[in-house]
């Protein structure tokens, strides 16, 4: 069986920077996940003893605090500046550009509309900027009922299809007289999600590597699970079972935008072992 990398995978500009900031700040904590990678997150606490914590009123004067990849809302970092809370900022420089167009968007009068997942800490923050509040939408239904202003404002989840994307703003633009689209997939997202339709179209098995709560990288096994009919989402090289290689020619392999090379690799090994 031959064993084939994703042309584009794994780590993007976005989360290496933040790993990078949380092991030059050691004795710190993230609020809320750095990244949705379980693994390196106990890597940067072993190694670097960064810590976690999920509520910001954990977090008092003297604490050193880094803002995860996805952001934070808007009431929670101006109560780190009201409390003089030290903190580090590693939002992804993608993410903050929708929190930017969103604030811009609704002082200017537009409805906003953001494509994503509501519960998402991403999709949190960026509706936390829309200061006349904002409607997140997965599907075009949930739009028809929706009473929207002839002036809108559509975004993206960084992470999210840019298929699904496309058939939002179609809606829209064909239903209302002035919608600003502004595409705010991350490139790398974009690059990645091809990079693995290509490979997985070619495979008669592919193996995603990536959080289970990791948004890109479950975007990554809906696109991978269209073209090949053998498609397995794992942490890491410990949940690989044998018997998924049986009697297969290829075996494609991809990963998230939050999954470092040390995983992708064992994992590679562990394949290339049973192979």
């Amino acid at each position: 069986m031959e064993i084939e990398l994703a042309k584009q995978y794994g780590f993007c500009f976005g989360v290496k920077r933040a790993i990078k900031i949380a092991e030059q700040h050691q004795n710190s904590y993230t609020f809320g996940p750095l990244i949705h990678n379980r693994l390196e997150i106990e890597r940067l606490k072993n190694q670097f003893n960064v810590g976690l914590k999920e509520d910001i009123r954990e977090f008092k004067k003297g604490d050193k605090l880094i803002i995860r990849t996805h952001g934070i809302e808007k009431k929670n970092l101006q109560y780190l500046k009201e409390q003089n809370i030290e903190f580090i900022d590693a939002t992804c420089p993608f993410v903050k550009k929708p929190q930017e167009i969103v604030q811009n968007m609704s002082r200017e009068g537009y409805d906003i509309v953001i494509f994503g997942d509501k519960n998402h800490p991403e999709i949190k923050g960026v509706k936390s900027y829309a200061e006349h509040g904002a409607y997140v939408v997965l599907e075009v239904e949930e739009l028809e009922n929706i009473a929207l202003s002839d002036r809108i404002a559509l975004v993206a989840q960084t992470t999210r299809k840019i298929e699904d994307f496309k058939k939002i703003a179609s809606y829209l633009i064909e239903k209302y007289k002035e919608v600003r689209v502004f595409n705010t997939i991350c490139n790398a997202t974009f690059e990645n999600q091809i990079s693995a339709r290509e490979l997985a179209k070619k495979a008669d098995i592919m193996i995603i590597i990536g959080g289970k709560n990791s948004s890109n990288t479950k975007q990554l096994v809906r696109i991978c699970e269209e073209v090949c009919d053998s498609c397995y989402h794992i942490e890491s090289e410990e949940e690989v079972e044998p018997g998924w290689f049986e009697n297969r020619k290829l075996c494609g392999i991809t990963a998230g935008a939050s999954t470092p090379d040390w995983i992708i690799e064992r994992v590679k090994k562990r394949i290339e072992e049973l192979n």
